[in-house]
C-alpha cells in the first residue's frame, strides 16, 4: 500500500516510511495504543510462564477471552508453530492467566467468566513474508496477522492480513500430537457458517437481505464472527451486533441510552437487562417491514 501526500496543493509525493528500529519500540507503541488499534485491555507486558515470555498479554472484554500479542521484525519463523505453542501453554495454565488479570486490573475474574474457546494469538510486524501470509489461509485458525507501518508526519497504517480463509480446516494438516489436539479441541474460530446453523430458512433469507442492504449502505463495515453474535464493525468499533435466531433477527445498537433518535420507538431499552451485544438498544424483527427505518438507525449510530 502506497501512502501519498499533496505538496504545494498540486503534486503528489509518497510518504517515506520511518521503520521501528527495534522490536521493543514496536511493542511499546502498540501497548500504548492497544485500545485504538485492537480494542483490547492490557494485562501484562512481558508475561512469563513455563518456558515462554509472551510479549503482551491482553484481554478482549467483548468476547471475554485472553489474547497474546507477539511482535516480530524478521520473517524466519512459523506463525502456526509458535501460535499453537503459546495457545497450548495458555490452556494448560488457565489459573495463572486469571490470577494475573485480577492482580493487574484489581478485578475478580473467575474461570467460568472466561470464554477460552475464543482465545487467540496476534502477530504484529512491519511486514510478513508471502509464506507467512499464506499459512493463515484456513477457516478455523485462531491466529491473526497485522502489519503496522510508520511514516513521516506521524502517519500510521495498521492492516490486518486476512488471507483467503479457504474452507479447508487447519485440523486436516495440523501435526499429530497432544499440543495441537488440545488447542484444536478447546479453541473454536467462529464463522458465518456457524451462525447460519442457528437460523431457519426464513430467518436466513431475511438475514441475507438485511446484510446486503447494510453493506451496500456502509461498504466499509466488516463482519467479525463472535461466539454469541456477528459484530458489524467500522475499523475496530462495533456499530451493531446481530444474532440470527430461528424465527427472527436480533440486533444491538452500540450507543448509550438517550443518544439514539428513534421516533418510532422501535429500539428497546436494555441498559439494565442482560444481553450479549454491545450498546443499550435492542431491535428484534422477523420481516422486512421496517427494514429501511432500521437501516436509518444503524446509519445514525455509524455517524456518531
Amino acid at each position: 500500500m502506497s501512502l501519498l501526500q499533496i505538496k504545494n496543493n498540486k503534486t503528489l509525493s509518497p510518504l517515506q516510511e520511518k521503520e521501528f528500529k527495534l522490536e521493543k519500540d514496536l511493542q511499546n507503541f502498540c501497548e500504548e495504543n492497544l485500545s485504538s488499534l485492537l480494542d483490547l485491555t492490557l494485562v501484562k507486558s512481558e508475561f512469563v510462564i513455563e518456558n515462554y515470555r509472551f510479549d503482551t498479554l491482553c484481554f478482549d472484554e467483548s468476547s471475554k477471552s485472553f489474547v497474546i500479542i507477539e511482535y516480530k521484525r524478521g520473517t524466519n519463523y512459523s506463525v502456526i508453530d509458535q501460535g499453537y505453542a503459546y495457545l497450548g501453554t495458555m490452556l494448560n495454565n488457565k489459573a495463572e492467566f486469571i490470577l494475573e488479570y485480577n492482580e493487574r486490573l484489581d478485578k475478580n475474574l473467575k474461570r467460568d467468566d472466561v470464554d477460552w474457546s475464543q482465545s487467540k494469538i496476534v502477530f504484529i510486524s512491519q511486514s510478513f513474508s508471502k509464506f507467512q501470509k499464506e499459512t493463515i489461509n484456513f477457516k478455523d485458525l485462531p491466529i491473526e496477522l497485522y502489519e503496522l507501518k510508520r511514516f513521516e508526519n506521524d502517519i500510521i497504517s495498521f492492516t490486518e492480513i486476512k488471507g483467503k480463509r479457504i474452507s479447508e480446516s487447519i485440523k486436516t494438516i495440523a501435526p499429530s500430537g497432544e499440543l495441537f489436539e488440545k488447542v484444536n479441541k478447546e479453541i473454536i474460530t467462529y464463522t458465518l457458517d456457524y451462525h447460519k446453523t442457528l437460523g431457519s430458512v426464513e430467518s436466513l433469507e431475511l438475514f441475507e437481505i438485511f446484510k446486503d442492504k447494510v453493506l451496500e449502505m456502509l461498504p466499509d463495515l466488516n463482519m467479525d464472527f463472535k461466539k454469541r453474535y456477528i459484530a458489524f464493525k467500522k475499523d475496530k468499533k462495533n456499530i451493531f451486533d446481530l444474532l440470527i435466531q430461528k424465527s427472527q433477527l436480533k440486533l444491538w445498537l452500540n450507543v448509550k441510552l438517550g443518544e439514539l433518535e428513534d421516533p418510532k420507538f422501535l429500539a428497546k431499552n436494555v441498559s439494565n437487562t442482560g444481553h450479549w451485544g454491545n450498546g443499550d438498544y435492542e431491535i428484534v424483527f422477523d420481516n422486512d417491514d421496517n427494514l429501511e427505518y432500521i437501516l436509518s438507525l444503524i446509519k445514525e449510530v455509524y455517524k456518531k
